[in-house]
């Protein structure tokens, strides 16, 4: 049995990620930089929503922030997380130049199989 703090840190995880809005963020910087401006024109978010989600994705220590004149400047402190959420996602993780598709970190998942399938047909 996985112990009491793994089972908070991991829970508190998937409170951060719950949200479309963030996740389309996560994705969006992917394993570059990206200014507050890119992110929202990249996304179509509001740059006040934008700024909402950028904090906790921040304070939570999932993304970091480097300031450059008068833009900051955000990026995972942990890039393979996008390959986790690709791989969850089924999406083929694509190698450095963007061209060639790799193997999966892991495989999906049965229920995760599922639940792409059934979105297709939706």
């Amino acid at each position: 049995m996985v112990d009491h703090d793994a089972i908070e840190i991991l829970s508190r995880l998937f409170k951060l990620l719950n949200d479309k809005n963030r996740l389309k963020i996560l994705f969006t910087i992917g394993k570059d930089k990206k200014s507050v401006s890119e992110i929202v024109e990249e996304t179509g978010l509001s740059q006040t929503l934008v700024s909402f989600h950028l904090r906790p994705l921040r304070e939570s220590g999932i993304l970091s922030a480097e300031r450059k004149g008068a833009f900051i400047y955000y990026s995972l402190t942990e890039p393979t997380l996008i390959d986790i959420l690709q791989s969850l996602a089924g999406v083929k993780i694509r190698d450095e130049t963007g061209t060639e598709e790799k193997d999966y970190l892991f495989p999906p998942m049965r229920f995760m199989c599922y639940w792409i399938k059934k979105g297709k047909e939706v």
